[in-house]
C-alpha cells in the first residue's frame, strides 16, 4: 500500500529534471565543466524531492538520501525538505513531517533543509510567517533565502534586471530574500564571475551587500571554480568583500555540520576569507556567542554582521600596514 501511495505521489507532484537544466532555464554558460557541475546539483535536488514525496517513512527516506554521494548530499536533503513541506501543506491534519525531519536525519543538514522549505513558500506564499515561528529561531530565516533562490532560478531574467522582492515580503524578510537571490545569480550566470558581478550591478546599491553574501555562499558550497576565478571574484566584490567572505563562512559551517567536506569549499575560504574551511566554520561559531534574542533587529542579522565586521577589520588593518610600508 505504501509503495502504491508513493508512486501516486510521484506522478501527481512530479518535478521534471528538465526544469533545472540550463537549456530549459536559459542560463548563461560559464564553461562546460561548470555547467555540468551546476546541472548535477539541480538533478540531485530533484532526486531528493522525489524521494521525499514518494517515501513511506522517515527511515526509508533517510536510507535513500544517505545513498547520495556525500559531497552532493546536502542538495538532496534540500530537495527532500521541499517534498516534505509539500506533503505537510497537503495534509494539514498531519503537518509535522518537516519538524520530524529536522529533529532527526535533517538536523545535520539544517542549513539546507531550511532553504528547501522556502521553495514551497515561493510557490504557495500563504501562512509562511506562521510556519516560520515553528522553525529554528536563527536558521529559520534561511527559508526566505530559499524563496529568493527559487525566484531568481525560475525568473532570473526579471530579477537580473533589478526586479525587487515580492511585495508580500516586508522588512528583513526582503534582505534574506536577496541573499538567496544572490545564490541564484551564481547558477543563472553559470558560475561566470564577470557575469555575476554585472548582474549584481543592475540592482540597487542597497541590495548589493546581501546579493554578494549569497554569491559567496553559492561559490563556496556549490562551486566549483578555479583559483584564478576565485581571486577575480574577490576583486570584483570590491567594498562588498566582507559580505562575500561571510557567505563563504556559512558554506564552510554548513558542510562542517553535515560532515560533507569539499576541497572546493576549502579553496574558496582560503581565497575569499584568508582561512581554511575549519577556521571559517569556527568563526561562525564564535559570532554566535552571547547572541541576543530577536528584537528590532533579528539575531540572524547580528550574527551575519559580526562575521562581516571581522573581515572589515582585517581589510582596514591590511590597508594600514600597506600604507605604513
Amino acid at each position: 500500500m505504501n509503495a502504491f501511495v508513493g508512486q501516486l505521489r510521484r506522478r501527481l507532484f512530479c518535478l521534471s529534471p528538465d526544469a533545472v537544466s540550463f537549456e530549459r532555464r536559459g542560463f548563461r554558460c560559464g564553461g562546460s565543466g561548470l555547467r555540468q557541475r551546476l546541472e548535477m546539483v539541480g538533478s540531485v535536488f530533484v532526486t531528493g524531492y522525489h524521494s521525499a514525496v514518494g517515501s513511506g517513512s522517515l527511515p526509508e527516506l533517510e536510507s535513500t538520501l544517505d545513498g547520495v554521494e556525500l559531497e552532493l548530499r546536502g542538495f538532496a536533503f534540500e530537495g527532500a525538505a521541499l517534498g516534505l513541506a509539500v506533503l505537510d501543506r497537503l495534509t494539514p491534519w498531519r503537518p509535522n513531517r518537516v519538524e520530524a525531519f529536522l529533529a532527526g536525519p535533517g538536523d545535520a543538514h539544517s542549513y539546507m533543509v531550511h532553504v528547501g522549505i522556502g521553495w514551497l513558500w515561493a510557490r504557495v506564499p500563504f501562512g509562511f510567517r506562521r510556519r516560520q515561528k515553528r522553525l529554528d529561531r536563527l536558521l529559520g530565516w534561511l527559508a526566505f533565502d530559499g524563496w529568493g533562490f527559487h525566484e531568481g532560478f525560475f525568473h532570473w531574467r526579471a530579477y537580473a534586471s533589478g526586479q525587487p522582492a515580492p511585495q508580500r515580503l516586508t522588512g528583513y524578510e526582503r534582505r534574506v530574500f536577496d541573499q538567496g537571490l544572490g545564490r541564484s545569480f551564481w547558477f543563472a550566470n553559470g558560475g561566470s564571475v564577470d557575469h555575476v558581478a554585472r548582474t549584481i550591478s543592475n540592482c540597487s546599491s542597497s541590495r548589493q551587500p546581501d546579493l554578494w553574501s549569497g554569491v559567496g555562499l553559492a561559490a563556496s558550497y556549490a562551486g566549483i571554480i578555479s583559483e584564478d576565478s576565485l581571486h577575480r571574484l574577490r576583486t570584483l566584490s570590491g567594498r562588498f568583500h566582507p559580505q562575500l567572505a561571510q557567505g563563504a563562512t556559512f558554506a564552510a559551517k554548513a558542510r562542517q555540520r553535515a560532515g560533507n567536506p569539499a576541497e572546493h569549499t576549502c579553496l574558496a575560504t582560503k581565497i575569499l576569507c584568508d582561512m581554511n574551511a575549519a577556521e571559517a566554520a569556527r568563526l561562525t561559531d564564535a559570532a554566535l556567542e552571547n547572541l541576543p534574542a530577536d528584537a528590532a533587529e533579528p539575531a540572524y542579522e547580528i550574527w551575519r554582521r559580526r562575521i562581516q565586521n571581522h573581515f572589515q577589520i582585517h581589510v582596514a588593518l591590511d590597508r594600514h600596514l600597506q600604507n605604513a610600508r
